[in-house]
């Protein structure tokens, strides 16, 4: 008697034939792409001809902070820590906690930088500044536990109409109240 291979088990025949098409028509596209994108008239491939159109209901919309945006709002943080004779690093996330800019001030120290990302991180989503944060940290410890957050004053976030768009860090200041305040000029700034 013959094994079964465990992935041909997995599968049905149809599930392996449209595998199977996939895998031919992502080949062709590739393979014909150079030449279309050559070609003076635009080529349909079956691949476009077999895309379908999604509805409306079925898709969402967000705002996301522009580079030029978060730009200026690092920089205004920058600034404001500057002014205060504080070397600190400056992280602006989006949304989804990808980073959209970091600066590093002069002097700044090396474990600013991943902080001050985490802080950004945490207030974009939460929705809150990381000092509010982390005084929930007292009735629910646990909360310290959820990878890429960090529960220390230091990170506000920027939204658009209620609702988070981004985060900004700071980290470095001798104290969580003074990033706070620091990161709170990065979000004032995109405001104006």
């Amino acid at each position: 008697m013959k094994a079964m291979n465990p992935v041909r088990k997995k599968f049905s025949r149809r599930a392996r034939v449209a595998t199977g098409g996939a895998v031919l028509t992502a080949v062709a596209v590739s393979g014909f792409g150079a030449v279309s994108a050559n070609a003076s008239a635009p080529a349909t491939t079956s691949a476009t001809a077999a895309s379908a159109s999604v509805p409306a209901r079925a898709t969402t919309t967000s705002t996301h902070l522009t580079i030029d945006a978060a730009a200026k709002a690092a920089q205004a943080a920058l600034d404001a820590a500057e002014k205060e004779n504080q070397r600190v690093t400056v992280a602006v996330v989006d949304r989804n906690g990808n980073t959209i800019v970091t600066l590093r001030g002069d002097g700044a120290g090396p474990q600013s930088y991943e902080s001050a990302e985490r802080k950004a991180f945490t207030a974009a989503a939460w929705n809150a500044p990381t000092s509010q944060l982390a005084e929930r940290l007292q009735q629910t410890p646990n909360l310290k536990d959820i990878p890429g957050t960090l529960f220390l004053a230091g990170g506000a976030p920027v939204t658009a109409g209620n609702a988070p768009i981004a985060g900004i860090g700071v980290a470095g200041a001798p104290s969580g109240a003074l990033d706070e305040k620091f990161a709170q000029a990065g979000a004032n700034a995109v405001a104006r």
